[in-house]
């Protein structure tokens, strides 16, 4: 009975320190000067706005209405369960994105002139991702480009 009860609590410790696993909202994100926060050196940061390997992932593109395709963008994260919309300007949006621990920061900067949707995800909390932010970015992208496919 001890062990159990012992067992229990231990568990119930863990699970309370996993909740903290989200993290604080980072208050240095937005697009400033149509750039994007630079990411930081560990690797748990993917951004198309960024020239070293390690960090850089391509920009979104598209042909035709720049504002067709930010609509469209919006369509495809709106359809994942992941992804909660926290601030949208003209050309910028900015989402959460939940794996069962953790919460990422996702960034999408419309540059019209370019026909480029540039992104940036990292992790609020830990060193490494696994390549998680990458992996989820490559996702949205095939969905933005089905999107196109199948309106």
């Amino acid at each position: 009975m001890r062990t159990k009860i012992k067992g229990i609590l231990l568990m119930s410790i863990g699970l309370l320190g996993l909740v903290g696993c989200a993290g604080e909202r980072p208050n240095n994100l937005g697009a400033k000067g149509g750039l994007l926060t630079a990411c930081p050196s560990s690797p748990n940061c993917v951004s198309s706005q960024v020239d070293d390997k390690k960090h850089r992932i391509a920009p979104l593109t598209f042909s035709g209405d720049p504002e067709a395709a930010f609509a469209r963008l919006k369509l495809a994260l709106g359809g994942r369960s992941d992804t909660t919309m926290v601030e949208e300007k003209p050309g910028y949006l900015r989402v959460e994105l939940r794996t069962a621990l953790f919460v990422d920061d996702g960034e999408f900067l419309l540059d019209r002139a370019q026909k480029v949707i540039h992104v940036r995800s990292a992790s609020r909390l830990g060193y490494s991702d696994l390549g998680k932010n990458r992996s989820r970015m490559e996702a949205i992208r095939r969905q933005f480009i089905a999107k196109e496919a199948n309106p």
